[in-house]
């Protein structure tokens, strides 16, 4: 593999691009901080803020952290009741105050914990380069080129993902069973001091990276400030902060060291079912395998995942830095939990529906995003579904002046809605739940959280791409008029 430069600067006058390849079709070119016809603030995060969007970010702030520390109390000390609670202090039993006294406290061992637990995947991460890619057949690793920021920088990224998260899960089972450092049920038996310490590192991370974009950023022409200190803090200042040569903020804390962990902490939960019980459940089996392909899924496609809107669109502020180390941890994670405090022994039929369902939706996210990018690859010269591809002949204008070609996919999964990706994903996310039975609302909170999340990003999408293709964009839409199921939506 020929060295690529750690950051290359554009030319002066050439254009600068963003590629996004989150979601559909051909990569959204944003220049010099517009889609054409250009307008400021068209990549990444708003320049401007409203009111509203004020007074949202307030509510972000001050809710989500507290929505989390209601759902650990809820299953902690409510058997993961979430109308319990909340109907203890409508009927006058209790009290918010005495809620708040039903939060876990903070320890020592799980500070331990979590300084063990962050030192080791810093290593892994920068300390620790890439054999992975040398001896896998397939699997793409090692030093790996991002795409171009919006101030026309390329940064090389250390992808080793899919390696940290065996050595550390090889590391996990034999302290547990050879060495017998510590019981394989630790990270749940210390689910609530951990839930501070994450708290903490969240927060620190966001704060740091909030005074680094203004004092000494990576890039400064990355930068993005509006009028609104809050908003900034919440959404992120700097596109990519680094901390030396290959410490990025965004790779590591998206990858590691919450989905590395994600796994772990399913494991833990089963292991803490089994010491309880005596068996662990055919539905904590269910969770734990469904929701541990899709972590392999992610790090087996780390390196594609430099192109998806996390690292191409999105800043880092409070909404990666704590969202990364507390809400993704302890909100997609809630079925194992939920498991060990309810345990559920699916019928067969049950069983099997859960299964098919959360593999057909791994096919499905499969498949669909296979279909884009042969297209992509072969520039519509290939087959979909047997046939040539239909398509929608595109042209949009880059700042400087030029005018390109676009293929808008028609055939295929494409054809059938405009972000099928998205709906195997969610097919995904309800087996998680619905493996959990029907005794509680606490396990599909995931559902629709993640329905919320990518119905979000659909409209994000195609805003960006409205202001891209204009009216030949609202053509598309008239070809393939569903955005996630045929029909309905």
């Amino acid at each position: 593999m020929a060295k690529v430069q750690q950051r290359t600067r554009m030319p002066s006058g050439s254009e600068t691009v963003v590629l996004e390849r989150d979601s559909q079709h051909e990569d959204v070119k944003v220049a010099n901080g517009a889609s054409t016809p250009i307008k400021p603030g068209q990549w990444g995060r708003a320049w401007e803020v409203n009111l509203f969007t004020s007074v949202g970010v307030l509510v972000l702030l001050t809710a989500c952290p507290l929505l989390v520390l209601y759902f650990y109390i809820a299953c902690d000390k409510y058997q993961c009741s979430l109308t319990t609670p909340l109907l203890e202090v409508y009927y006058g039993e209790a009290t918010f105050h005495d809620l708040w006294l039903k939060a876990p406290a903070m320890t020592a061992k799980a500070w331990q914990i979590g300084a063990i637990w962050l030192t080791w995947q810093i290593f892994l991460y920068v300390g620790l380069p890439d054999v992975f890619h040398k001896i896998i057949p397939g699997y793409v690793g090692g030093i790996r080129p991002g795409a171009l920021t919006p101030a026309g920088l390329i940064n090389d990224y250390n992808v080793n993902g899919l390696q940290a998260w065996a050595i550390t899960h090889i590391v996990f089972f034999a302290n547990a069973f050879y060495f017998h450092w510590f019981s394989p049920t630790i990270i749940f038996d210390n689910w609530g001091g951990l839930l501070w310490v994450a708290n903490t590192v969240g927060y620190a991370v966001s704060i740091f990276a909030f005074v680094k974009a203004h004092y000494f950023p990576t890039s400064a022409e990355d930068r993005k400030f509006s009028s609104n200190f809050v908003y900034d803090f919440m959404m992120g200042v700097e596109f990519n902060p680094r901390i030396g040569k290959w410490f990025d903020f965004k790779l590591f804390f998206n990858g590691r060291p919450g989905i590395v962990a994600w796994t772990l902490i399913n494991l833990s939960a089963a292991f803490k079912q089994y010491e309880l019980y005596g068996h662990v459940t055919n539905s904590m089996i269910l969770v734990n395998v469904l929701q541990a392909m899709y972590v392999m899924d992610y790090f087996w496609n780390e390196h594609w995942y430099l192109y998806t809107i996390d690292i191409c669109h999105d800043h880092f502020g409070w909404y990666l830095g704590w969202g990364d180390n507390v809400w993704l941890p302890w909100m997609y994670t809630l079925q194992g939990q939920y498991l060990v405090y309810n345990p559920v022994e699916l019928s067969t039929f049950h069983c099997l529906a859960m299964w098919m369902l959360g593999l057909g939706g791994y096919y499905v996210f499969r498949a669909v995003n296979r279909q884009k990018d042969l297209f992509r690859r072969t520039n519509g010269n290939c087959l979909i579904w047997g046939k040539p591809p239909k398509y929608l002949q595109c042209s949009y204008i880059s700042s400087d002046g030029k005018k390109h070609q676009s293929k808008l996919l028609l055939s295929g999964w494409w054809g059938l809605a405009r972000h099928f990706n998205y709906t195997g994903d969610l097919m995904g996310c309800l087996a998680y739940c619905m493996s959990c039975g029907f005794g509680h609302l606490l396990p599909y909170f995931y559902i629709v959280f993640m329905l919320i999340l990518l119905i979000h990003r659909c409209l994000r999408d195609e805003e960006r791409c409205r202001a891209k293709y204009g009216n030949q964009w609202d053509k598309y839409e008239s070809l393939v008029p569903y955005r996630l199921i045929p029909g309905v939506f």
